[in-house]
């Protein structure tokens, strides 16, 4: 018994009882292993057809909601937003947004994004589709070559496209205006442009725009070019009037920018995209910047400088040749010994390219040397009053004949002096003293006995004037007088019952014609025999002028 146990625990036994394993995959792996593929397969999938993630920078997230906001391109969604969260220190938003497939090409360096909503401005309304479907973003693809994930999203849209054919510019100014994004740049009244950008440095204390000219105006900006402010009603009280310039009433509203190039300068040539221009406060300024050559002179004046302000001309002969600079000008600075008196310095400028001399033909050495020689030859300068309503003066520059000779030259405070002379007030004055100075010459008393004279003849003849007038008094009040006006009536009275018996229904009217047509019928037949006497006066004393003339005979012998 033992021995049988042993034969069946033998290993050639045992292995004789194992079953023998399987040498193939059962096929009941096969469903999770499709299934791990699909899943893969869908993973992969969706994660191709999400498209890029990209990072918004707002200020302020008003109107945007996580998975309902868009973001669209020409209208046509490309994306939306996903996740909308503060940053980390508070300051701005934080937008998540999910690009749709393949828009790769238009997440570039300088692609613009903006909040599309509805707005009231100065050119309309705007965004009322929004009213109902919600505020989303739009974009505006970049063509940069290097492209980004994380962009700043505008509260306001664009001027213009970036891609848009016109030229940008850039203007600085210290004006603290009110110009802002999109108010107009205008050229003759014109609207030519936008403002895309207006912000303030604090570091050069500038204000800096950024303008956006269309084409085809953009050929009207040259070198030569200057922009002004142009914001509502420019009024101005001067020496030249009373002057009002309104733009149009876009700019009146909200302010504006034009420009354009002085008559004095040349047309120019054209600038490069970017170029840096100075923006004036207005016209006159701008026009001022224009001369940027000039000779600087200081004016002693000796009479009241008031009406006399910084921008005053500076004419010859009705000729504008240079600007006041300042009233006064160095006020504490010593004045030159030669001075009888204090005056009040002014700083002018003479300008030469006024004349209309372009910049490369002026050399100031050489018109220095000339004003030299024209004051030798009496050439001064004096205040005169511009106008009449608003006080204002400027300086005139004109010959003196006699101050002509030789002149010594004078500084003050670095500056030479260009000699004056008593202006227009101070003159008249002069004058004034001078009549009154006659007046106290004159010899009173004869011409006062002569006065008497002459009132006392003028007396006499104001007595017989009044005589004539008592006797013509007289005359008319006497009876007969007034019985011709009574007479007079009677005789026209009477005549007019005389011409009364001449109408045509009258006898002696008809008698009267009767007699006027025999006269007028006997003088058609005198007519033929006084043309006959005026052509042949012969025929009065014979009777046919077909014979011949008679011969005279001797008389008969008895």
């Amino acid at each position: 018994m033992n021995d049988s146990r042993r034969d069946a625990d033998t290993p050639d036994n045992m292995h004789r009882a194992r079953p023998t394993p399987q040498s193939r995959l059962s096929p009941i792996w096969i469903v999770p292993l499709v299934a791990i593929l699909i899943g893969l397969w869908l993973v992969y999938d969706n994660y191709r057809s999400r498209g890029p993630q990209i990072t918004l920078i707002m200020s302020n997230a008003e109107g945007i909601e996580a998975g309902s906001t868009l973001i669209k391109t020409r209208n046509v969604e490309v994306g939306r937003v996903e996740k909308v969260q503060l940053a980390d220190d508070l300051s701005h938003a934080v937008i998540t947004a999910r690009m749709e497939p393949e828009t790769d090409d238009m997440l570039k360096a300088d692609s613009r994004f903006w909040v599309v909503k509805p707005r009231i401005g100065r050119e309309g309304i705007s965004g009322l589709n929004t009213v109902l479907s919600g505020a989303y973003i739009q974009l505006e693809p970049g063509t940069a070559e290097s492209e980004a994930q994380e962009f700043e999203v505008s509260d306001q849209p664009p001027v213009a496209p970036a891609d848009a054919a016109g030229l940008r510019l850039n203007l600085v100014s210290q004006l603290g205006n009110s110009l802002s994004t999109g108010d107009p740049v205008t050229y003759q009244g014109y609207t030519v442009g936008r403002v895309e950008e207006a912000r303030f440095d604090p570091q050069s204390q500038r204000m800096h725009h950024r303008v956006f000219i269309e084409s085809p105006y953009d050929e009207l900006v040259t070198d030569s070019t200057r922009f002004w402010s142009a914001s509502g009603i420019d009024l101005r009280l001067d020496a030249d009037g009373v002057r009002v310039n309104v733009e149009s009433l876009e700019a009146l509203l909200g302010g504006g920018i034009t420009f354009g190039v002085p008559e004095e300068l040349p047309r120019g040539r054209p600038v490069e995209p970017d170029a840096t221009f100075t923006l004036y406060v207005d016209e006159e300024s701008a026009r001022q910047g224009t001369f940027s050559r000039y000779l600087e002179y200081v004016l002693l004046i000796e009479d009241t400088v008031r009406g006399l302000s910084r921008g005053a001309p500076v004419e010859f002969r009705g000729v504008r040749i240079g600007t006041v600079a300042a009233v006064p000008w160095n006020f504490t600075a010593t004045q030159p010994d030669s001075r009888s008196s204090f005056s009040i310095p002014v700083l002018v400028r003479i300008e030469p390219q006024r004349l209309g001399i372009e910049n490369q033909e002026i050399d100031l050495e050489e018109w220095r040397e000339r004003f030299d020689r024209l004051f030798d030859r009496g050439l001064r300068a004096s205040l005169k009053s511009g106008n009449l309503l608003t006080g204002a003066l400027f300086v005139d520059i004109n010959f003196q004949q006699d101050l002509a000779g030789e002149h010594t030259p004078k500084t003050f405070s670095e500056r030479q002096v260009f000699p004056t002379t008593t202006g227009g007030f101070a003159r008249i004055e002069a004058q004034v003293t001078a009549l009154l100075d006659k007046l106290n010459a004159l010899e009173v008393e004869p011409l006062l006995t002569g006065l008497d004279r002459n009132l006392a003849a003028s007396e006499a003849m104001l007595a017989e004037v009044r005589e004539v007038s008592r006797s013509l008094q007289s005359l008319l009040e006497d009876p007969a007088t007034r019985q011709v006006a009574g007479n007079l009536n009677t005789t026209l009275e009477e005549l007019r019952d005389t011409l009364q018996g001449l109408n045509p229904d009258s006898t002696a009217y008809r008698e009267l014609t009767g007699v006027l047509g025999r006269l007028e019928r006997l003088l058609r037949d005198l007519q033929p025999v006084a043309r006959t006497l005026n052509e042949n006066p012969r025929a009065l004393l014979f009777d046919s002028l077909e014979t011949s003339d008679p011969l005279p005979r001797a008389p008969r012998q008895p």
